[in-house]
């Protein structure tokens, strides 16, 4: 009797332990999971912001025509007829 006693008294503390290591487990991975989500909202509003930059570029390049000449000149290097280009050299 002393024995079956004690080998319930061992298998509930393994259950116990089996349990108790889950609920570890589970938060480990829980906690991980709120960084993640946390990381993913930041990159999230970051990519909205830059999101409407880019709306309001559109927006402007849409209905302003100096605008786009801007655009022509710094990011493509285009030239006027007659114009010519001067580039400094930095050291």
């Amino acid at each position: 009797m002393k024995k079956r006693l004690t080998l319930n008294k061992v298998i509930i503390i393994v259950i116990f332990a089996v349990f108790i290591f889950s609920l570890i487990r589970q938060g480990v991975a829980l906690k991980r999971i709120k960084e993640n989500l946390s990381v993913e909202r930041q990159n999230l509003n970051q990519l909205k912001e830059e999101n409407e930059k880019l709306q309001a570029e559109v927006e402007s390049a849409q209905s302003n025509h100096e605008y786009i000449e801007k655009l022509a000149r710094e990011r493509l290097g285009l030239i006027k007829d007659g114009e010519q280009v001067i580039e400094s050299l930095e050291p």
